[in-house]
């Protein structure tokens, strides 16, 4: 089974974040096809959380897209690794969030 498109995947999550009444927009648009995606949660009081791709588990590989936490800290240290992400993969999306709990809705 083929895994779902990244310009549908994100579709569908901005709008499941705001039928949720959570604050979610794109930031950066990546490669409609295949673009590597990634969710700053912005918990508003100073702290930030960054998911992004997971890596394959070989065992239990699935068509969906699994997301792992890659870095807690300041809104600005997040910035530094999605711009260094950025440097690695110009096709990469980013959405932002922003919920007081963390929780990124995955």
């Amino acid at each position: 089974m083929a895994r779902l498109r990244s310009d549908f995947w994100v579709s569908a999550y901005l709008r499941q974040r705001a039928v949720a009444g959570v604050v979610a927009v794109l930031r950066r648009r990546g490669a409609p096809e295949a673009g590597a995606i990634f969710i700053k949660v912005d918990r508003l009081d100073g702290s930030a959380l960054l998911f992004g791709p997971a890596p394959p588990d070989l065992e239990t590989e699935s068509p969906g897209r699994t997301f792992a936490l890659m870095l807690e800290a300041d809104p600005l240290a997040i910035e530094d690794r999605v711009a260094r992400e950025l440097r690695f993969d110009s096709d990469l999306w980013l959405v932002e969030v922003e919920d007081r709990s963390g929780d990124p809705g995955l």
